[in-house]
């Protein structure tokens, strides 16, 4: 009996002695019923759990409509990017002159692939976890360097950046669904801002809105480059970005909100005030925007309550942002932090999905790595949960919203935008259906099957409110 073996059998026991404790008899038969029957689920499901492979591509029995993959094989490959002459800030010396260097990102992409005869979906990833002495092998259905499929290209491009510290897997799950349903899906490895290589936050400060700008730049001479894989396989005038925690920072400033000019001048702050480059008040900001940028999908953007935008700075944004949130986020900021980015971008078209009771891991990252539930520390788990929300659900949710936004903004798909028209409050629609038949009454989420809407909600705001 190993170590680990002994350490959930006497989780499985302790769960068992709870259920059956002398307070529950002061509930009626059917409730301990109930609940015991509920612990042992749990309990087969923990252990199924630890023995079962990392898989980011599981769609559960009460996922909406739109979590599910779409009709493309999946191909994945790595590309090495540099950006020479970026201003080094870890050199720069406050006073001092800028150092300049060569940035170099590691960035995974997904794309819409043709398999050949003897290849059958699905692939592995080597990803290093939040505790970087662990690395997770990951399962999924994308394969390394598969053949693109051309034939309905060319495909809208998103990009995915992610938080601090995070890598370019910790959203896999999204970048492999959104690829199966004709999207080429770019991950990037943030320098200085990943598990094995986190730096100074100054780094990540001033480095983000420039990173994400690379990329799309970079992709976009790929798919005009003969030589390359994306070559006539992408369409970066039609460009989508999804930011996470610090991810969303840069990608709120993307969009247009300029930083505060207090903030410049602050302690935090890299050196000399080089976040001025991405600050309203300086002349050239808003020039150096990528108008490829077409749509924008914020999960838990941090920097607001901590005072990088006033409110005249998120009047800035005019693109089209899908925000995304738990309302008992204490690293972003739920009412100071999200909710008041998403009131004040007055002049975009603008979505808030809400996971009531949730916090800052909302959505974004895949369930916590077996590797890590079977190290004796456990350090890094709580990275990838959620006290009251099953990260699986929380992906399932993310997937299917982040379709039918892309979908729209992106694609201008008909009938996309019906799955963002809802009751506000999942718990105030009314699932009202007879025989495959929807009642007079019927008000449910679209995609959503009964009851599982409750715990959400999804509010809509326009360009002038």
């Amino acid at each position: 009996v190993t170590p680990t073996r002994l350490k959930r059998e006497r989780w499985h026991i302790n769960i068992r002695r709870f259920i059956m404790c002398e307070s529950l008899y002061f509930f009626d038969r059917a409730f301990r019923m109930r609940l015991f029957g509920l612990a042992v689920l749990f309990s087969s499901m923990v252990s199924m759990g630890v023995a079962q492979e990392n898989r980011i591509d599981i769609v559960r029995p009460d996922a909406p409509e739109l979590a599910g993959f779409g009709e493309y094989d999946i191909g994945v490959q790595t590309l090495k990017l540099i950006d020479p002459d970026r201003i080094d800030i870890l050199n720069t010396k406050r006073g001092g002159e800028s150092a300049i260097y060569d940035r170099s990102l590691t960035v995974e992409v997904w794309y819409p692939a043709q398999l050949a005869a003897n290849q059958s979906a699905g692939g592995e990833y080597q990803a290093i976890t939040r505790n970087p002495d662990i690395t997770a092998t990951l399962h999924g259905r994308a394969v390394r360097d598969a053949e693109p499929n051309s034939a309905d290209a060319r495909y809208p491009l998103v990009i995915i950046s992610h938080g601090y510290p995070g890598n370019r897997f910790l959203i896999s799950h999204l970048g492999e669904n959104l690829a199966s349903k004709g999207y080429v899906v770019a991950s990037i490895d943030h320098t200085d801002s990943t598990y094995d290589d986190q730096q100074a936050f100054t780094s990540t400060l001033y480095n983000r809105p420039l990173d994400q700008r690379f990329v799309l730049n970079t992709l976009d001479n790929l798919s005009h480059d003969p030589s390359s894989f994306l070559s006539g396989l992408l369409d970066a005038d039609t460009t989508g970005i999804v930011g996470y925690s610090m991810g969303g920072y840069g990608l709120v400033n993307n969009l247009g909100g300029g930083y505060s000019d207090d903030v410049v001048t602050s302690l935090m702050a890299p050196p000399n005030e080089l976040l001025h480059e991405h600050a309203t008040g300086n002349p050239e900001y808003r020039s150096n925007l990528d108008p490829r940028i077409k749509a924008g999908f914020a999960v838990a953007p941090w920097g607001m309550a901590s005072g990088f935008w006033r409110e005249q700075d998120l009047a800035g944004i005019d693109v089209p942002t899908f925000y995304l949130a738990g309302d008992n986020d204490t690293v972003a900021g739920y009412e100071a932090g999200v909710r008041a980015i998403y009131e004040a971008a007055v002049n975009s078209d603008r979505y808030l999905l809400t996971y009531k009771n949730a916090g800052h891991n909302a959505g974004a990252p895949y369930p916590v790595p077996v590797e890590i539930l079977e190290s004796e520390s456990g350090i890094g788990a709580s990275h990838y949960t959620d006290p009251v929300w099953d990260n699986t659900r929380m992906n399932n949710i993310m997937d299917h919203f982040a379709t039918a936004y892309f979908d729209h903004y992106l694609k201008q798909k008909e009938g996309s935008v019906s799955y963002l028209e809802v009751v506000p409050d999942g718990a105030d629609a009314v699932y009202s259906v007879t025989n495959g038949q929807q009642n007079d009454d019927h008000d449910y989420w679209k995609g959503f099957g009964p009851n599982t809407a409750v715990g959400l909600k999804l509010e809509h705001l326009q360009i002038g409110e």
